[in-house]
């Protein structure tokens, strides 16, 4: 509810700057330090609220964030011609002010798996001690190279349309059909991931693989016609980039509780978000550095797919993210659907040969 709340005045406070820095404090720091407490303990919850259907839940979740692209994309270019960027900022802050309300509905939840008392010292409080678990340091490493390259294409997109001959509409449509496959790619990669089919490690760093590449074919889409093509080659190539990374972003937040169980799922979620955050305040300035040197996105986009795909080659050494010489095992038997959502979920989340949550579990 805090992090609505500044999210909000930073937005407001931007729309009256008078120099960059007024940006980089409005935007930068105040607004972002609102999504910082909105972001992480969202996920978090959510992923406690859950347990069958996890990954779909958290899928359908973050299509909130496909969906505001699809529609804000065009949404904000009518803004900003009738209204300025300044009395944009302004409407944007208030449709974030709603983010308070939205934390007021999240309750709290006592799971069997967490820690009988809170943490004493610093460190244990901000959740440092799980880099000591080899699966988790090896997801963090290769989350922060993914973070480098994943928000390239959410600051640089409709820029890079733009520089292929679209017009400003043409641009925005760019983004939106890019933001229709991310939205309903998250649903049907939380579906599939739930059925237990594949390994959630291993679709990881197939789908964070296939980012990469949908970045690259997204930098090498040749110049279309002129301000009046629709761009066909481009809106494809975004299509295709909208698809895996949709596929890729509920697949980062399901695996954690398979890595550091239920009770330290929030404190994972905000280590990850820092993470993926110093990537992605690295990223987009790499990014327009070298457009400035060479004229144009491609280099910038090809370094953001590599970055991508690097990230996802680390992912390999996460446990099942490769196929085992072994005879292949059946699905794990799901909680029954009557526990899906918590509480009441003890007969679902204690296993039955002791007080140890079932989720609590290495992948």
């Amino acid at each position: 509810m805090v992090g609505g709340v500044l999210a909000s005045l930073g937005f407001v406070f931007s729309a009256f700057a008078r120099s960059l820095l007024h940006l980089y404090l409005g935007l930068g720091l105040l607004a972002g330090s609102g999504w910082a407490l909105v972001f992480a303990p969202a996920l978090g919850t959510l992923s406690r609220y859950f347990s069958r259907r996890r990954v779909l839940a958290v899928g359908l979740a973050l299509t909130g964030n496909g969906a505001s692209s699809l529609l804000l994309a065009p949404a904000l270019q009518l803004l900003l011609d009738s209204f300025g960027w300044r009395g944009a900022l302004l409407l944007l802050g208030a449709i974030t002010l709603h983010l308070t309300p939205c934390g007021a509905l999240l309750l709290p939840l006592a799971l069997p798996g967490d820690p009988p008392a809170p943490p004493r010292s610093p460190l244990a409080a901000l959740g440092l001690g799980l880099f000591t678990r080899r699966a988790f340091s090896i997801f963090a490493l290769g989350t922060a190279l993914v973070g480098g390259g994943y928000f390239v294409p959410y600051v640089h997109l409709a820029p890079h349309a733009l520089d292929r001959g679209l017009g400003g509409y043409g641009a925005a449509l760019v983004v939106a059909v890019a933001a229709v496959g991310d939205a309903g790619a998250r649903l049907v990669c939380g579906w599939l991931a739930d059925q237990g089919w594949v390994p959630l490690p291993r679709l990881l760093a197939v789908f964070g693989a296939l980012t990469g590449l949908g970045l690259w074919v997204v930098g090498l889409v040749p110049v279309v016609g002129g301000e009046e093509s629709w761009g066909g080659p481009l809106l494809a190539a975004a299509v295709a980039y909208g698809l895996s990374a949709g596929s890729y972003a509920p697949l980062v937040f399901g695996v954690l509780p398979g890595l550091v169980g239920i009770g330290g799922v929030v404190q994972a979620t905000g280590l990850v978000m820092m993470l993926v955050s110093l990537g992605g305040l690295l990223g987009p300035p790499l990014s327009g550095f070298l457009r400035d040197e060479t004229g144009d996105f491609t280099t910038s986009f090809l370094v953001s797919g590599s970055l991508i795909l690097s990230g996802s080659f680390i992912y390999i050494g996460l446990p099942k993210a490769l196929p085992s010489c072994g005879p292949a095992s059946p699905p794990a038997t799901p909680p029954p659907e009557s526990g899906e959502l918590l509480p009441p979920p003890q007969a679902v989340l204690l296993s039955p040969g002791g007080p140890r949550s079932t989720l609590d579990t290495t992948c």
